[in-house]
């Protein structure tokens, strides 16, 4: 006689929520830029899509007229688009979460194109192994900017879309949580050396200058992982001097 899965221990349906829009202030339209012959948003999907432990991989945009080849680019990519209100991203979170069914959440910004699946995976295998509503790799930063995953419950999104009332809380969607430790039960990821200071992230032209090179010299792949880029900047230590002067913008500014 065979067994059936026992239902009660069923992992919950873990779903991966990208942001992106067009109007970014600093690059406007970064996220269809092309990075070695490919947009941008098509490099960080197809990497988020390696990933073990997600169950389905959504891109919440905007209602905007702007965004409408976010969706077309979307289709070709063969993944759902939610869209939703621009500037409360939170909300844009609960409504993809709603029209997925997803029990996890894993916030992952459309402006990493070096993003990895095995440190998503890592995040994600950590928020199951904790007792906890919200575990990242950002809270005490010793990543490269750039691999920022974010995990969390639906339970603790509904919280948050309920209760945070700050504009750069409903924008940045997780502040509430980390803002508010009495709240909710934190988990930090903490890698064993500090990279903190490299940024992987995409917000100006010298940013993408850097991304660029990288997929260049790895012949247009986008399959290498985190630690062959380090390999790399280890090797040529000008490349990390290509934006080493570019400030990340805080919380309030948006």
């Amino acid at each position: 006689m065979s067994s059936l899965p026992d239902p009660l221990h069923r992992r919950p349906r873990t779903v991966a929520i990208l942001q992106a829009r067009l109007s970014s202030s600093r690059l406007p339209g970064k996220v269809l830029l092309e990075v070695a012959g490919a947009p941008l948003l098509d490099r960080v999907v197809l990497r988020v899509l390696r990933s073990k432990t997600l169950d389905q991989t959504v891109v919440a945009t905007t209602r905007n007229a702007q965004d409408d080849p976010i969706v077309s680019a979307c289709a070709h990519l063969g993944v759902l688009c939610i869209r939703g209100d621009e500037a409360d991203v939170l909300d844009r979170y609960r409504e993809a979460a709603i029209a997925t069914g997803g029990e996890v959440l894993v916030r992952i910004t459309a402006d990493c194109p070096l993003i990895d699946p095995e440190v998503i995976d890592q995040v994600v295998e950590a928020f199951h192994s904790h007792t906890a509503d919200y575990v990242s790799n950002t809270q005490t930063r010793t990543w490269p900017r750039g691999l920022d995953v974010e995990v969390f419950s639906r339970a603790a999104l509904d919280r948050a879309w309920q209760e945070a009332k700050a504009p750069w809380q409903r924008v940045h969607v997780t502040p509430y949580f980390y803002q508010h430790p009495e709240r909710f039960r934190l988990h930090a990821i903490v890698n064993s050396t500090d990279h903190s200071h490299l940024r992987w992230t995409v917000d100006t032209t010298e940013d993408m200058e850097l991304i660029r090179t990288i997929y260049h010299h790895f012949s247009s792949r986008d399959d290498f992982g985190w630690r062959e880029v380090l390999t790399l900047m280890e090797q040529v230590p000008a490349l990390a001097q290509l934006n080493q002067h570019v400030r990340q913008k805080s919380l309030e500014e948006g």
